[in-house]
């Protein structure tokens, strides 16, 4: 459904405000470009730029000789055409006008015709194939929206850059705004749609410079309006893009459906007292059902989580451990602290080093893909709309470096790292977030992890290799958490009762990176192997 298709539909359904944010955060085909890449860009975009300067430097020097010699013949014509029949007199006159005619203007004409562009076209036709494409641009977009929603930065915080952390601060013109608000348009999403297309007209009413035009953004901002139900804005915006453009087709026929709504509107409020009320409670049910999790995270995300009571407080502890009596420990112990106790979740400080957090990078960097979960019904990797980052794999027979963390790991646990799954590298570029899961198969997800043949995931350990300079966090919505990202440290949690039970207050996210770059790995353990390593007991909660 498009603006111009607004008569032909008719009374179109409004969707409540709120309703559409938490729909428009599930944003589906996103187009992943891990930061790696987007510094691959840059470097191809600066590339292009001297390879332009070139071709602006040979068309400037072709059009140098056209000058001097369009120069040197109007001196010479000025003088011939004042007295041709004495200028011609001297033959060495005629000879030189014969052989200009016949040699010299023809070259001049192959100068003139002669495409400079040709190195530069070449760059760009080879440079092209790593361009981004519409896709790329529209998660790009989708990404700004998804943190305005996470991190409740106004449009107008965003269009001038006041982001907290940033290095290079940029703003978005009105055009920018424009395009962000078409981007949510075209996916039905009217309530981004509204402040982009506000936040466009405010600049350009502020007398930026664009070719943004008004009379586009309001026709664009009247309708989205009009679909989320206030038509009486609806009405003021169309009356005000009919004062820029009073032979406007569509804005005109719009007003006098506007205007026959109303009408029916306000008869139809003589009676619907009742029926409105109905509906009231209907949206507040949808919200209860649906929010409070969305509410949780997002609060978590900001940083406005749950305060623990001092008495829970007393009871983490900072410590030194030798992973009860590891011969590699006893003499030099790690440093661990404990993040939560509820599920309990400890965090090892100084646990892996900037040189083997490079090497991990490198060997990832290569094969990072769009990152998978476990399909429930088939057991399968697939890619899914909730989880937006790059990951990769590396095995411990890949490098002494993979092979000495994985050891390191069932070290400190506890645990067999041979049934584990292989070390997961991912990236998390600006807007890269997984939203709220649970590491561990449910009773409902007989078959996750079935191919493996190794059990369900028992603990889950996660490395972060990356400070991060805004968002990033991850978070327990279930319990109120926020564990945020520290290069070096490591966090580690059991998803599994030691029944075998899941662990349903273990359910985390990762926050979208707001400003920064987040380089994260983790290690999945599994069942098999553990039995005498973390025995089972009789009650399901122990």
């Amino acid at each position: 459904m498009s603006a111009e298709g607004l008569l032909g539909k008719g009374e179109s359904r409004k969707e409540e405000i709120l309703i559409l944010r938490v729909l428009c955060f599930s944003l589906t085909h996103q187009a992943i470009f891990f930061l790696g890449h987007m510094t691959d860009l840059i470097n191809t975009e600066k590339d292009l730029v001297v390879s332009l300067k070139d071709y602006i430097k040979a068309e400037e020097s072709k059009l140098e000789q056209i000058k001097k010699w369009a120069e040197k013949l109007d001196q010479l014509t000025d003088t011939a055409t004042k007295d041709p029949e004495g200028f011609l007199g001297h033959p060495v006159n005629a000879f030189k006008l014969m052989k200009r005619l016949n040699t010299e203007w023809g070259e001049l004409e192959s100068l003139v015709l002669k495409d400079m562009s040709d190195g530069f076209i070449s760059n760009m036709t080879i440079q092209r194939q790593f361009f981004p494409n519409d896709e790329d641009q529209t998660g790009a977009a989708k990404a700004l929206l998804r943190l305005q929603d996470t991190y409740n930065l106004d449009t107008d915080t965003l269009s001038r850059g006041n982001l907290p952390g940033v290095k290079h601060k940029s703003f978005l013109t009105a055009e920018d705004c424009f395009e962000l608000g078409k981007i949510a348009y075209t996916e039905a999403d009217y309530y981004h749609t509204e402040l982009w297309m506000e936040q466009a007209l405010k600049q350009l009413d502020e007398g930026e410079v664009s070719s943004a035009d008004k009379v586009y953004i309001l026709d664009y901002l009247s309708y989205a309006v009009y679909q989320q139900g206030d038509l009486a804005k609806a009405m003021a915006l169309t009356r005000r893009l009919l004062e820029l453009d009073p032979e406007h087709q569509r804005a005109n026929g719009n007003m006098k459906y506007f205007e026959y709504i109303m009408a029916k509107e306000k008869e139809a409020n003589k009676s619907s007292t009742d029926s409105e009320e109905q509906q009231e409670k209907e949206t507040e049910v949808k919200k209860k059902d649906y929010l409070p999790e969305r509410r949780k995270y997002e609060m978590l995300c900001r940083g406005e989580g749950l305060k623990m009571t001092p008495r829970r407080q007393k009871r983490l502890f900072c410590r030194y451990y030798d992973g009860n009596r590891n011969p590699r420990y006893i003499l030099g112990p790690v440093k661990q602290e404990d993040e939560w106790d509820k599920p309990r979740i400890v965090r090892f400080l100084d646990i892996i080093s900037d040189e083997e957090i490079e090497t991990v990078k490198e060997l990832a960097k290569p094969r990072l893909s769009r990152a998978t979960v476990h399909d429930p019904e088939t057991g399968k990797l697939t890619t899914a709309h909730y989880r937006v980052s790059k990951s990769a794999w590396l095995s411990g027979y890949e490098s002494p470096v993979v092979s000495r963390i994985n050891t390191r790991i069932q070290d400190l646990t506890g645990l067999d790292v041979s049934t584990a799954e292989e070390l997961q590298v991912a990236n998390y570029g600006v807007g890269g977030q997984y939203e709220p899961h649970f590491d561990f198969a449910r009773k409902d997800e007989p078959d996750a992890f079935k191919e493996l043949g190794t059990g369900n995931r028992i603990a889950t350990w996660l490395f972060y290799m990356s400070d991060v300079s805004a968002g990033g966090a991850t978070v327990f919505p279930e319990v109120g958490a926020s564990v945020w990202p520290r290069k070096g440290t490591a966090v580690f949690w059991y998803n599994l009762f030691p029944s075998g039970e899941g662990d349903y207050s273990t359910r985390h996210a990762a926050c979208p990176v707001l400003v920064g770059n987040k380089w994260v790995s983790n290690k999945w353990l599994h069942e098999r192997g553990q039995e005498f390593r973390r025995p089972c007991t009789l009650s399901e909660l122990e």
